[in-house]
């Protein structure tokens, strides 16, 4: 069964987080750009503040939808150094990568963010939330990045998820929710009937509404 769009995807979500205790204290963080309406759903349903961290996938340079890595809010890369070894990939080839995606991280924040101070997650209960997990590295980054900042509590929650990815992450995050977590996975957009690509004026208009702004 897929979800109609991200926006009910992020309803199921939230029911979900609903049943497990509604997390009265917790902040949403909502990875850009799909992961933004699904987070919208939650912290909407939940009463929560919402705000974005963005993180970047660090692709291979001919192959950039395979990652090898990605990149935190923080801008400290998170590198998968087994398959860096096993796929030989050579440091000037793993800096560009770094620097065009450092880059367009700065890029998306100013544009998600503006002159907004970044949420201050010190001992707080965090909910990080995506459209899916295919292999979980954004994630990951997202997770770990969250760790540096002094974050109390850090739950992944998407509306589905590998079964390889949310075991990875069960070693990072205190939890991993994910409303499906089919054996048979194939891609995130598997799994949805409009993944049409989320674009910048619906992240910015989504947070603004959000923040009670007239958008």
């Amino acid at each position: 069964m897929k979800f109609r769009d991200r926006a009910q995807a992020g309803r199921q979500l939230a029911a979900l987080l609903q049943r497990r205790g509604g997390f009265p204290d917790a902040v949403v963080l909502a990875l850009p750009r799909g992961g933004v309406p699904v987070a919208f759903e939650v912290a909407r349903a939940l009463r929560l503040p919402l705000d974005v961290l963005v993180v970047r996938k660090l692709g291979l340079p001919e192959q950039p939808e395979y990652a090898f890595g990605a990149l935190a809010g923080d801008g400290v890369p998170e590198i998968d150094e087994h398959l860096v070894r096993t796929l030989d990939l050579r440091p000037s080839e793993i800096d560009a990568v770094v620097r065009a995606e450092r880059a367009e991280l700065a890029r998306r924040t100013r544009v998600y963010r503006g002159d907004r101070p970044v949420c201050d997650v010190q001992g707080r209960t965090v909910l990080v939330i995506d459209d899916g997990l295919a292999t979980g590295a954004t994630m990951l980054a997202a997770v770990r990045g969250l760790r540096r900042q002094g974050a109390g509590t850090v739950i992944a929650a998407v509306p589905v998820g590998s079964p390889e990815a949310c075991e990875v992450l069960q070693g990072e995050a205190d939890d991993v929710l994910c409303v499906r977590c089919p054996t048979v996975f194939r891609a995130v957009g598997a799994w949805y009937g409009d993944f049409s690509q989320t674009t910048d004026d619906e992240v910015c208009a989504l947070l603004a509404q959000a923040r009670g702004e007239a958008v």
